[in-house]
């Protein structure tokens, strides 16, 4: 394995890091729905778009697993009456710590129904209106994550456009959704169910009637995934706009652990099963390697001082082959770490780097 540098963003304390993995998400969000970051550009957008009916209710948190006959409708984007020319004329950049890769949704949405219409063809007018409308398509894991999601987005939900984002997992324990171990239930108890106003996610979650049969829940979810990011067009492999990952204290990633080889040599599957995890509930479902790669951003997250011993592995020892280590190769160039001092302890030979906000307001250094 070849040594590559992925952009490591330091901060003193956790406070810090969840700041700036906000202002990094709704970055993200900004250039995907709009290819800028330009404030008065995005209002302007903005004001096009409302001018258009919605094709997705939002009124309520739309979750969804396979078992439920709404998650198979495609996601979409704005049909935007500015020009191209006008776009590149007046958009920035995106540079920093997000790459600029940032157009290929890995989408088809030229499904045939439309949600709001009981499921009967949709006219040919609105069908194409449907196909060049856009999704902000994340996937988060759990842990440790979910409180730094907590703490960084809910406070600037007024920077979210919750309504235009598509919510799907990383991994997920194979657990009751009302268990502390479930990422889909922490995380609907920490972030969804605190969202502001009536313009709610989609999400998609695991089958909870499936959590006793891994092989078949990894089965039902990779079916989620093929159905909304290769319903129609023939897709390798699934693109998310950006994937939030933590980093355990053994190594683990998702739920892709160090020791579980022939999992990290999977090259088909999108989602896989796995059985005897090391630490934690034991059967749970993961995203595979190709999958996390082929992501336009993946970023990890990354705190405290338990993580130290393995952050400097990761970082100095790439040649180890840990879970993030094959991901910080296979996704080079498209690949950010935020991680706080106390995590970096242990490293010497790493080149720390000063975030700087895109989209949020800096917070105040507090004396």
């Amino acid at each position: 394995m070849t040594t590559t540098v992925p952009l490591i963003y330091s901060f003193p304390e956790f406070e810090g890091v969840a700041e700036a993995v906000a202002d990094h998400i709704i970055s993200a969000q900004n250039q995907t729905l709009y290819n800028t970051l330009d404030p008065q550009l995005i209002a302007l957008l903005k004001e096009e778009q409302s001018k258009r009916p919605s094709l997705f209710p939002s009124s309520s948190t739309a979750s969804f697993s396979h078992s439920s006959n709404n998650h198979s409708l495609s996601p979409s984007t704005l049909n935007l009456s500015l020009s191209t020319s006008q776009l590149n004329s007046q958009s920035k950049l995106y540079t920093g710590s997000l790459n600029n890769s940032i157009n290929n949704n890995g989408i088809n949405s030229n499904s045939d129904f439309s949600p709001n219409n009981g499921g009967t063809p949709i006219s040919k007018k609105e069908k194409k209106r449907k196909t060049s409308e856009v999704r902000f398509k994340i996937a988060i894991s759990g842990g440790s994550l979910i409180k730094i999601l907590n703490q960084g987005l809910l406070p600037r939900q007024e920077s979210i456009e919750w309504d235009k984002w598509d919510i799907y997992f990383a991994d997920e324990r194979l657990v009751p959704f009302e268990s502390k171990d479930s990422n889909y239930g922490e995380s609907k108890r920490q972030i969804f169910d605190q969202i502001k106003g009536d313009k709610k996610p989609r999400i998609f979650h695991i089958d909870e009637s499936l959590i006793d049969d891994n092989q078949e829940c990894a089965d039902d979810y990779e079916k989620i995934l093929i159905n909304n990011f290769a319903r129609k067009d023939s897709v390798k492999l699934p693109m998310f706009d950006l994937l939030l990952l933590g980093c355990a204290p053994d190594g683990h990633i998702a739920s892709l652990f160090p020791n579980h080889g022939e999992q990290l040599r999977e090259k088909l599957a999108w989602c896989l099963p796995v059985s005897k995890a090391p630490s934690g509930p034991e059967n749970r479902i993961t995203l595979s390697i190709p999958v996390i790669c082929h992501s336009a951003r993946v970023t990890f997250v990354v705190e405290g001082l338990t993580k130290a011993p393995i952050m400097r592995i990761i970082m100095e020892r790439p040649e180890k082959g840990l879970p993030s280590s094959i991901v910080n190769e296979g996704a080079a160039g498209r690949v950010s770490w935020f991680v706080d001092d106390d995590a970096l302890k242990d490293c010497y030979d790493v080149t720390k780097k000063k975030y700087k906000f895109l989209s949020i307001d800096e917070p105040t250094p507090v004396n």
